[in-house]
């Protein structure tokens, strides 16, 4: 029997899943409440946008979920598959991004995503991928531990090669060049995902999405009470300045969805609501900013005993 692609077991998923992840962010925040917009793709389906602004945790939160339909596999997708330029696909993902207003939790972000092209043939190329990372700016070693933990219990089911495989991974996606730093602490990335067959790699897709919850969760709980000042504010506004950096230069979601003609304010809402640049700014040595630096940016095993 073929393992064909439920393209519409993963909508009633994805779907299922941003509603989740809301309700439990929404909890934790206590004031906060997502606002929705609905919208169609101009090729065919859409999505549903939600975002959270000016909680009382949650400085600006979204949560967005999409599936389209296009004619034509934009360059972002087809960059390792030049054999499926200019096929028609359908993309269904959930996507989001947290930018909390303590500066002591940290940013995170999850992303989990399938492709198909030609639905319409015997047998359609289809790929899952995703992950999901998380970005101090003042880090504690038990949170970072924990966020690893729950990535690795997120892999155990699919074998023993996944979390290490999918860790790497992760370091080395989400890596300014031009700054030759990790955007943070990195947690899993994967990609181009279709080797397990669909079941199975929906079933990781699953896990996943599923995980994000149980790992950042206990860390906005712990840290979103911590007090803080003006120094710890501007520092977070500057290290802000690398989460967009990375987004407009590198992050492959971003520029498929602008390649795809896609929904530019559900696109863009990944973005934080305020942040800095500073010309040439270096913490002072020793400072718990340089601390970030110092013991955090780069890769680590931080299961390692």
């Amino acid at each position: 029997m073929q393992d064909l692609p439920d393209v519409e077991g993963v909508d009633d998923y994805l779907q299922s899943l941003q509603i989740d992840i809301c309700r439990a962010l929404e909890a934790e925040d206590g004031g906060g409440r997502f606002m929705e917009e609905r919208w169609t793709h101009s090729e065919g389906g859409g999505g549903i946008t939600r975002v959270l602004t000016d909680g009382e945790v949650i400085e600006k939160g979204g949560v967005n979920y999409s599936s389209i339909r296009g004619s034509r596999l934009p360059d972002a997708a087809t960059a390792r598959r030049p054999e499926l330029s200019g096929q028609g696909f359908r993309a269904q993902g959930v996507s989001l991004v947290i930018h909390p207003r303590n500066p002591y939790v940290p940013t995170s972000h999850m992303n989990v995503r399938c492709l198909v092209s030609g639905l319409d043939n015997p047998s359609p190329v289809w790929w899952f991928g995703g992950g999901f990372d998380l970005t101090p700016y003042y880090a504690f070693e038990e949170d970072v531990e924990h966020w690893h933990a729950t990535a690795h219990e997120v892999c155990r089911d699919f074998g023993v090669e996944v979390y290490p495989r999918f860790k790497k991974w992760c370091d080395e996606y989400f890596f300014l060049k031009h700054r030759n730093e990790t955007r943070g602490v990195g947690g899993l990335f994967f990609d181009d995902l279709n080797e397990w067959g669909f079941r199975q790699c929906f079933s990781f897709l699953r896990s996943v999405g599923n995980g994000y919850l149980r790992a950042y969760v206990p860390i906005i709980n712990k840290r979103k009470n911590t007090p803080y000042g003006e120094r710890q504010r501007e520092w977070q506004l500057y290290r802000r300045g690398r989460y967009v950096e990375f987004n407009l230069v590198y992050d492959r979601g971003t520029l498929f969805g602008l390649q795809s003609g896609g929904r530019v304010e559900s696109i863009l809402m990944s973005m934080p609501p305020r942040v800095s640049w500073r010309y040439n700014y270096q913490p002072g040595a020793e400072s718990p900013e340089a601390e970030l630096y110092e013991r955090f940016l780069g890769a680590r095993d931080w299961l390692a005993k």
